[in-house]
């Protein structure tokens, strides 16, 4: 298996004078949960659709498991299953028929085709609604057998589009589960989605592309670091002589992860602390009020998260 499992280079799509991929790299490790956002616009759908060879290219290079897509295009295909944001569906035909169809088209027949739908019926949590037509199936049932048919035929590559788009909490909490299995079983999996909390629950990696380019890459915490590394601990405490609060910031201060450590200007009785932003761990900075008998009435922290970053790199909101 190469390293990377994906790998896009220099990609380049126009369409007439529009440049919706402008000049975009990045890769997937095999195994990996790798997160693909952008708003509206920014060149992710197109990004997508390239790569599993719905739509052709002006330049750039593409390879899935070491295979070319421009000269191994049937190769690569054989490599991937794609869960279109669309429910891609025949209404009138029942669960199990839409699999068999789909997983026939990877030359699935007999009885490893009988098989391979079972086990993606059960995976999905479908196997009781095999014989329901679509049409009779709720909106999350259709998600789920969406993704049964994307993966029946066990791809190696798994392109997840909005998966959970309109899904109630419970075939959400269903959908996660089983990306994060397919992962186990040694799947690669591509996942876009407008929820920050499901990206920063089941992405090993995540990339963030904005006007076709590509504008931070990593896993959650290295992007944070991309805005900032550090966030603000706010410890409110009994008020205290100044000599004693003078300790108390001396003391703070020299503690490991600590950036720094200062008293509010308009209330002495509150220690602002800039941390790095992975302190997890209080106990050095309790300990250290504890030992100078300095009563904590309140401790309040706030670190970036994933759509403060996003919003600070792309200027824009996920659903803009």
């Amino acid at each position: 298996m190469p390293e990377e499992y994906v790998q896009v280079e220099h990609l380049v799509k126009r369409y007439g004078d529009v440049v919706a991929v402008d000049d975009l790299s990045f890769s997937v490790h095999p195994g990996e949960i790798f997160g693909f956002l952008g708003p509206n616009g920014a060149g992710k759908s197109t990004t997508i659709n390239v790569l599993v060879g719905l739509t052709k290219w002006n330049s750039g290079q593409i390879r899935v498991a070491g295979h070319d897509l421009a000269h191994e295009a049937k190769a690569v295909k054989a490599q991937i299953g794609l869960v279109p944001q669309e429910i891609a569906l025949y209404r009138n035909l029942p669960a199990k028929r839409n699999v068999e169809y789909f997983a026939s088209l990877y030359g699935l027949h007999g009885k490893a085709l009988k098989e391979a739908v079972a086990e993606a019926l059960a995976f999905v949590g479908l196997s009781e609604q095999a014989d329901r037509r679509v049409s009779k199936l709720s909106g999350g049932m259709q998600r789920r057998l969406n993704i049964a048919c994307g993966i029946a035929h066990h791809p190696k590559l798994i392109v997840m589009d909005e998966p959970t788009v309109g899904v109630d909490p419970q075939s959400r909490e269903h959908i996660l589960a089983g990306v994060k299995t397919l992962r186990e079983r040694g799947a690669t999996v591509i996942y876009t989605s407008h929820y920050m909390p499901e990206v920063q629950e089941i992405c090993d990696r995540i990339a963030i592309v904005d006007h076709g380019k590509l504008i931070g890459c990593g896993s959650e915490r290295e992007l944070l670091a991309l805005v900032t590394d550090q966030k603000r601990i706010r410890v409110e405490f009994a008020p205290a002589g100044e000599e004693a609060s003078a300790e108390l910031v001396k003391r703070v201060q020299l503690l490991p992860d600590i950036r720094t450590a200062a008293l509010d200007r308009e209330q002495p009785s509150l220690l602002n602390i800039d941390a790095q932003v992975d302190l997890a761990d209080y106990s050095s900075i309790l300990s250290v009020f504890i030992e100078l008998g300095l009563p904590i009435k309140q401790i309040t922290s706030e670190a970036p998260d994933l759509e403060t970053t996003f919003l600070a790199l792309t200027g824009r909101e996920l659903r803009s």
